[in-house]
């Protein structure tokens, strides 16, 4: 029981310090959620199903490994091969993000144009294309929708994709003592910590944020969630973080 319970603290500091340590795990969503102007509730929603998404995968594998009595040095570099395609992934959705971002931002770069009238009066119109053409361009409109449903979806697969590189061999502690209520409830106290706290972090900077006017910087603010995805991809690759 002892040994359980050691086992079971071990989880949970692993979980927590793998998450706090993994830039990865929270800021895509405060990025993309501030650019899109998501509620808080949204926000972590979209983080909860997201954080079960990215647990699910390696407890499958995980699973597999205890049953089929696969050795760890196998699972792990499967692990790592699913961390290399979730990397990736994440650094070009961030750049394709990070594009579209510039490209919205010049169509909303405010101009003016001089009107003449019959009477002959003249007055300065300002604007900018991407409010004042809305209501006429109808085919604007799917190229906003799909990329609303596409960021929430990309992440999603993206993490998915992404292993949880220490779950598995705490699965197999257990597992060698044929343990497998211990291997139930490890696996449980893993995926609820890394849950947790991925949903604090982002639930806490996503609120302090709320806070900071960007009135000035706005129409950046795709770009720069962009960029910061792609900045967490590059740490991925660059430092296995």
């Amino acid at each position: 029981m002892e040994n359980e319970i050691l086992l079971l603290w071990g989880a949970a500091s692993v979980a927590f310090i793998h998450t706090l340590l993994g830039p990865d795990h929270y800021l895509p969503f405060v990025a993309v959620g501030k650019a899109r102007g998501w509620s808080l509730s949204k926000t972590g929603l979209i983080t909860l199903i997201c954080g079960l998404g990215h647990s699910v995968g390696s407890i499958l594998l995980g699973i597999f490994g205890v049953f089929a009595s696969s050795y760890v040095s196998q699972l792990m570099n499967i692990e790592g091969i699913r961390g290399d395609a979730a990397a990736w992934s994440l650094m070009a959705f961030g750049l394709l993000y990070c594009a579209w971002g510039i490209r919205k931002s010049f169509n909303e770069k405010p101009h003016s144009h001089w009107h003449t009238h019959a009477d002959g009066t003249h007055h300065n119109h300002p604007h900018s294309h991407q409010q004042d053409h809305a209501h006429v361009h109808a085919e604007k409109a799917p190229e906003k929708l799909s990329m609303k449903i596409f960021a929430p979806w990309a992440l999603f697969i993206i993490f998915v994709l992404g292993p949880c590189e220490p779950l598995i061999p705490l699965m197999m502690v257990p597992a060698a003592a044929g343990n497998y209520v211990g291997v139930f409830m490890t696996v449980g106290v893993f995926t609820a910590v890394t849950i947790a706290t991925m949903l604090s972090v982002v639930m806490l900077s996503s609120w302090g944020l709320k806070s900071v006017s960007v009135n000035g910087l706005q129409k950046y603010s795709h770009a720069f969630a962009g960029g910061t995805i792609s900045m967490c991809a590059f740490g991925m690759l660059a430092f296995g973080l």
